[in-house]
């Protein structure tokens, strides 16, 4: 009996390693460091100043430092990750910081779930916005990807951080929040 369980243990610890070592190769998404943003797009904004129209997000924030999230759902740990953004954002105004989200989906209901939860959030300087599924031409966003941020200034990127569905912990969002001097220093 002992060496069944055995047998049984080992090749049940052999399956859960086949299964680490697929799960731990990183979704590759967006523009990586170095790489510049050439083009731009206009999201529909759910929040802020242009709220309800396509409105260019790079072009509001010009050369400063910013947050560039791609999300393809609403989570609570993403809602988590832009109340902190958005708390830098307001924090680092002096270095006119920016931060925007785009949902890539234009399913019924996702603008009003976004516009309530940026009022429950308090949000201040984040803007929501939504766009189509594929994601903007030029900036790369996986269909594997279920969040890419992209940390930007002067429009080169300086950080990229993407996950897959399930992948966004709290310290995922620490790694991405310790980022943030790579835009806000020169």
């Amino acid at each position: 009996m002992k060496r069944i369980d055995l047998l049984l243990v080992s090749l049940v610890a052999a399956g859960l390693g086949v299964v680490e070592v697929g799960a731990a190769e990183p979704v590759k998404s967006g523009l990586q460091p170095g790489e510049k943003i050439t083009t731009i797009f206009e999201p529909v904004n759910v929040t802020g100043e242009h709220a309800g129209e396509p409105y260019c997000l790079i072009c509001e924030n010009g050369l400063a430092p910013v947050a560039m999230l791609f999300a393809r759902e609403v989570s609570e740990p993403l809602l988590t990750l832009i109340a902190k953004l958005d708390e830098a954002t307001e924090q680092n105004r002096s270095r006119e910081m920016g931060s925007f989200v785009v949902f890539l989906s234009e399913k019924d209901g996702l603008r009003e779930q976004l516009a309530a939860a940026a009022t429950k959030r308090g949000l201040k300087r984040t803007v929501l916005s939504t766009y189509a599924a594929g994601g903007p031409e030029g900036f790369n966003i996986s269909a594997d990807a279920d969040l890419t941020v992209v940390l930007y200034r002067e429009h080169e990127v300086k950080a990229n951080h993407a996950f897959r569905r399930g992948e966004l912990t709290d310290a995922a969002c620490k790694k991405i929040l310790a980022d943030l001097p790579k835009i806000l220093t020169k």
